[in-house]
């Protein structure tokens, strides 16, 4: 529902943002065994992280954009923070494997407490995400490691 897409080479019609897909009935996709053939490619190589599934269970548990369309924004502007939390939480984790001097493994676990708060997600905490700093600290942490990797 939250994501748009083009017409083209990886999916055979238009869809506009805030619009469930043609072909979604209920959770499912009803050609989800035939996207290649169906003209939807860009359906299989799309992958969320989990962000959708963590925003309905701790954001949004219970609700249902399609019993309550005001829904449908809060929803998609929370998704598109959350994947955001967990593209950098997939690289923060991957960092593990580094050895990395004590200053950069505090920062690392402390980003990792944070993409990963141990009281989960709200609305309000993902509408503050940018404004808390995390972002640039992760982006700092990241551009540290060079001299490691």
């Amino acid at each position: 529902m939250a994501l748009p897409f083009d017409k083209g080479d990886e999916f055979a019609l238009d869809k506009p943002a805030l619009h469930p897909c043609v072909h979604l009935d209920r959770h499912r996709c009803q050609i989800h065994d035939r996207l290649d053939a169906s003209g939807f490619s860009g359906c299989r190589g799309y992958d969320c992280l989990g962000a959708g599934q963590r925003l309905m269970a701790e954001v949004f548990p219970g609700q249902d954009w399609r019993q309550d369309a005001t829904l449908r924004r809060p929803m998609a502007d929370g998704f598109a923070v959350l994947r955001r939390i967990h593209a950098g939480l997939e690289l923060l984790l991957a960092t593990q494997k580094l050895t990395l001097p004590e200053e950069l493994a505090q920062e690392r676990a402390a980003l990792i407490d944070a993409y990963h708060p141990a009281t989960g997600w709200t609305l309000a905490t993902l509408q503050s995400f940018d404004a808390q700093g995390l972002p640039r600290r992760f982006s700092a942490f990241m551009a540290a490691l060079r001299p490691y990797v």
